[in-house]
Order: C-alpha cells, then structure tokens, then sequence
C-alpha cells in the first residue's frame, strides 16, 4: 500500500492538511482515504490493515479491509484539545508533527492528548480583503503557562483508551514516544520543564503503568531529544541510547533494566548523526566530527565499541542512507570546493553507480565568478579561537582593500562554518560585485563538545556577540579589508546577533541587516528559550541584559530591519517593539516588512524581493 497527497495546505512548519489516497499496488487501485474533510498525519499500520489520520483535533482509524472508519476521540477542539497531534511549540521545537504511534503488530496506537485550553492566545493579522482578519493559536511565550500532556493507548480489539501513569511533575514534557520490540510495552521521555533532567520510561500498554529505567541530568541543558535518542535493539533485551554524558555526543548500550553495558562510540569527538544499526552484522553506522570540527565523515563501529571502519573516503561533508537490509547505502559528499556528489553502494563500500555528479553544477558556475570558501581560526577577547571562512574576490588583490560582509547565525547547537557546498546566491553576487564575504561561529555552536557548545547557557547573545565584535575587529585589521566597512546580516537567531552587533558593537559595524529577529527572548517560546535561559523569573538578566530594545539609542551605522507580518515563530512583534526603541531613541533605521508571509518569507515573489532589497542595501550603503 501507498498514500498519496494532493491538495496540500501548509499549517506551520512541518504540519498540513490533504487529501489523502491509498493506492493498492497488488490490486492496482486508488482509494479515496476519507470523505469527511482534509486529513493530517495519515499513516498505515505494520500489517496493512489499517490507517490512521487526525482531522479537526480527534484521531481516526480507517479499517481497508471492510472500509469503516471509526472515530477514536471525540474531544478535539481548535485551540483547546488536540488527540494525536502535537501543539505549535512540541512540532517547533521538539522537531515532528505525528503525535501517534503504532504499535509493531499494528493493534494498538499510542498517541497524545494536548490540553491548551490555558496556554494564552497569539493573534496575528492576514491582509487582503476589506476587513483584515485575526489568525489566533496558542502560543506558549517564556514563563508562560504550556499546554498539560497525557498519553493515551487504544486498542483496536475492544475499542478501548487506557491512560499511560506519567509518574513525574506534569509540568514537564513528553518531547518522544515509541514502541519497544515488545508490542505490548510502550516507551516515553520525560524531561522536567528546565530541560536538565530526562528519563526513559518503560509502560505497560494494556495496564498503563510505567517505570523509569534510565535518568540522565545535567547541569545545563539536555539537548533536545531527536528521534534517535532511543533505539531498542531486534533481541527485546537492549537499545542504544545517544547522549552528551562524557562531554561529547556518543551512543551507548543498555539492557531494558537500564544498566549500561558499554559505551559505543567512545572518544573526545561528537558523534553527530545516528545513521543505523545492522544487528546482523553487528554494526552502528554514524557520521562524526572524529576528522575535524569541520568535516563530517561516516563510519562503523561494533556494539561492542571496537572494530570502527571509516566509510566515506573523501574529505568534506559526508552522510548516508542506508537500505533497510543494511545491504545498501546511498552516500551524500561536498565539500568547499565540490558541489554534492550522490554516488550508490554496497554496504561493503564498493560503488555501484554515481547518481549526481559535480560537473554539470561545475559547468553553470563557471562563469558566475564564484569564489572558494577559505578556512580559517579567529580569536575572540580570551584567546579562544573561532572556526571561520572567508570568500574573496576571483579577482582578489592583496594590495587593494575590500568591504568586508559577515554573515552570522550563531545560535546554540548550529554551525554554519562547515567544509561543504554551501553558498548562498546572494553570497555569491556579492563576491562579483567586489566584497569579501565571511562567516564565523561563535562560542555556542556545535561540533567542538559539550563545554563549547554549551557556554553561552544563562546569557544568551553575551559570549557570542562579544566573539562576533571580536572576529570583526581581527578581521578589519588585515591588510586588505577596509576596517570602516564592515557589515553584518542575519536570519532569526543571526537578526539577534546583527541587532546586538549593531547596537553594542560600538561601530565595528557600518552596516547590519536583520531579518526576523528576537529582540527580546520574552516574546519567544518556552521551550526552547527556558532550555537556555531558564524563566524570566528565574533569570531576569538573561533576559535584560542582551535584550537589543534596552541597546537601540547604541545603535550606529544604517541598519535595516526586516520581518513578515504573519510570523508564527518569531512574531512580528519583536520587530514592531525594537522599531519603537529606535525610533523613541532618535535613530534613523530603514524598515521593511512583507504582509502574510511567515518566518520563511517564501511565496510569490517575496523572497526576489528581499533579497533585491538587501543586496541594494548593502550596495548603497557598504
């Protein structure tokens, strides 16, 4: 069985609404799914006997061998109770959208319950008609009350919920659920509302009790589960487990009981990626920074933790996907001065075919005059040295001086510096155009462990804007960069950073661009801001003391600021607010905003748009 989509119409990120169809390859026929209205989250049981959807807030399940359909929950409201669908801030920030799971002989479905009916309400504006209307949903700001979870488990046998025991404080999250080998025992995370505490749970799926058999805290944070946190294992007595325990991102191997039995992937290097593991060979495949914190390669290691084999062979950004067998990968490389090669294998590593090759992108690059990405380390105030690159001129002149343009993001967890194929467009026109373009990633990034990555906790915007202001300076003191042009742009977390470089950088920077910034992390959710910040109640400083509205009257050099109006992530309301600081603090600053376009600004022809906009920008004032 197949489903197909049609008709697609987008929620937030990651959440839509379709037309669903089944197509019956044995039978050669196409099905209409349901005929009640648009679907979410369709998806088909391990026997194929059933599929299960979400519409309007209640969870469903359409029995294909006589076609019924049967309504699971009845309780579903628009912002009040969602069944089988996550809230706005769990699909943001705890990465999915399908908030059900089927057990592994497809009789039973786990699935959550979201109480929002408390959570406060967000209301947004939609131009277009005579009377603009209001877009509202429940949106959970730092401090703020977050929606009440439960877990529910339904048995197609006797039509019957039974409530999964969450033992711990419900003010909490629940950010993964998902079945053991065992189709009677489900498994949940739990993590307390700081995001320092997390433990697994085993629960007995007819009975609903559950008990906790593993607890990792830390001091800091835990960084946000993905679905690779767990693993159980096809023997039904052990699973891996991916944690930054020892200071860096490894996979370790438990029993069900929760004792550890070895650490899989030891090393002073983060494992970045969980990419599989071939019980029938022994082996867990995986990408790491093992080479260097700007190189990702794929390897295999025994559950044992010995016999590791390096798989890709070029250096540069690598990453695979394995068939479900183990019999076969497909393998993704870049680096700096490749574009993406997808090449087939055998799991042995012998090359079947090339899928995509470089030339062909080569060839229409060839007359763009687009430069090479230099690597290169900067120190920051205390000595720290900072990953970064630089892309110069074809024509470059080391006896000229240049116009230097920074891009940052600089969030906690990201990494921008990297040896791949990654250059934006606009990058790209700039670099014809006669600037030097460079990116550098602050202390809080990702790549170079657990204590870089997570020095910025309590004070977001601090380090990293000290280390941007920092590289500039460095920067502007080379011989061939004009140090009184130097600008600075970024994108959400980067608009932050460009804001507080603008206002706090005591006119490093001539110019800046921020698109779509937090200009307070009040405004922004609770769970990934408290996992960084803790409550504004908690930490008032946090908040206040890198907070670019408390700055604006600092702010020297031209500035533009840039937001869609129906963002439902980072609100328009952060940029309404720092537009006021400025204004009331008498500083001229140019503004532009895009009517219903979201964080993206993608749709029509928005996103041309802006970025003629920027790159204007920076050509008349940099």
């Amino acid at each position: 069985l197949v489903l197909l989509t049609t008709g697609m119409e987008r929620i937030y990120r990651r959440s839509f609404r379709a037309d669903y169809y089944i197509w019956d390859r044995d039978r050669e026929k196409l099905s209409r799914l349901s005929e009640g209205g648009k679907q979410q989250l369709a998806g088909i049981a391990p026997d194929n006997g059933h599929v299960a959807f979400v519409r309007d807030n209640n969870l469903y399940i359409k029995d294909l061998v006589n076609g019924d359909e049967h309504q699971v929950t009845t309780d579903g409201t628009y912002n009040n109770i969602i069944n089988g669908a996550p809230d706005w801030v769990y699909e943001e920030e705890f990465g999915f959208s399908k908030g059900y799971e089927w057990s592994p002989d497809g009789k039973r479905i786990a699935y959550y319950r979201f109480d929002e009916s408390r959570v406060r309400l967000f209301n947004m504006t939609t131009y277009g008609d005579l009377y603009p209307e209001w877009y509202s949903f429940k949106y959970p700001k730092a401090g703020e009350e977050n929606s009440k979870v439960s877990l529910q488990v339904y048995s197609l046998s006797d039509g019957r919920s039974t409530g999964i025991e969450i033992p711990d404080t419900a003010d909490g999250y629940i950010p993964r659920i998902e079945w053991t080998r065992d189709p009677s025992q489900l498994s949940f995370l739990w993590m307390n509302r700081h995001q320092n505490k997390l433990k697994l749970y085993l629960s007995d799926a007819d009975g609903g009790h559950s008990r906790a058999i593993l607890t990792e805290e830390e001091s800091e944070f835990i960084s946000e589960p993905t679905d690779d946190k767990v693993t159980f294992l096809h023997d039904g007595k052990r699973f891996l487990y991916f944690s930054e325990m020892d200071g860096y991102n490894h996979l370790y191997l438990y029993d069900l009981s929760g004792k550890l039995i070895n650490e899989v992937t030891p090393g002073a290097w983060d494992v970045s990626e969980f990419l599989g593991l071939d019980e029938e060979h022994d082996r867990v495949y995986y990408s790491s920074y093992e080479e260097s914190s700007l190189n990702r390669s794929v390897c295999y290691i025994g559950l044992n933790g010995k016999g590791k084999k390096k798989v890709s062979v070029k250096k540069g950004w690598n990453t695979a996907v394995f068939s479900t067998g183990f019999r076969y990968y497909i393998h993704f490389h870049s680096s700096a001065t490749e574009p993406q090669v997808i090449t087939l294998h055998e799991v042995g590593g012998k090359e079947i075919r090339e899928l995509r090759n470089a030339e062909q992108m080569k060839e229409r690059l060839a007359d763009r005059g687009i430069g090479t990405k230099e690597f290169l380390q900067v120190p920051s105030v205390d000595g720290t040295l900072l990953n970064a690159y630089m892309i110069r001129p074809l024509d470059f002149d080391p006896g000229k001086t240049y116009p230097l343009f920074m891009f940052v993001y600089g969030g906690p967890q990201s990494q921008n510096v990297r040896d791949d194929w990654d250059y934006y467009q606009w990058f790209v026109d700039l670099v014809a155009r006669g600037y030097i373009v460079a990116c550098v990633d602050n202390r809080g990034t990702d790549g170079r462990g657990e204590a870089f990555r997570k020095s910025t906790y309590m004070k977001l915007g601090e380090l990293e804007t000290i280390d941007q202001v920092a590289a500039a300076k460095y920067l502007g003191g080379l011989p061939y960069i004009d140090a009184g042009r130097i600008g600075i742009y970024g994108w959400s977390y980067g608009g932050y950073m460009a804001s507080l470089c603008m206002t706090k950088g005591n006119g490093v920077f001539s110019t800046g661009i921020a698109v779509a910034p937090v200009t307070n992390w009040k405004y922004y959710d609770t769970i990934y801001t408290e996992r960084f910040l803790r409550t504004p109640k908690e930490n008032p400083s946090g908040y206040e003391d890198n907070s670019p509205l408390n700055f604006a009257g600092g702010l020297k050099g031209r500035f533009l600021l840039v937001h869609g109006m129906e963002d439902d992530n980072v609100h328009f309301q952060n940029s309404v607010d720092f537009a006021h600081a400025l204004i009331e603090a008498g500083i001229q600053f140019d503004m532009m905003y895009y009517p219903n376009q979201n964080h993206a600004i993608r749709g029509g022809n928005s996103r041309q748009h802006l970025y003629k906009v920027m790159k204007d920008f920076v050509s008349d004032n940099l």
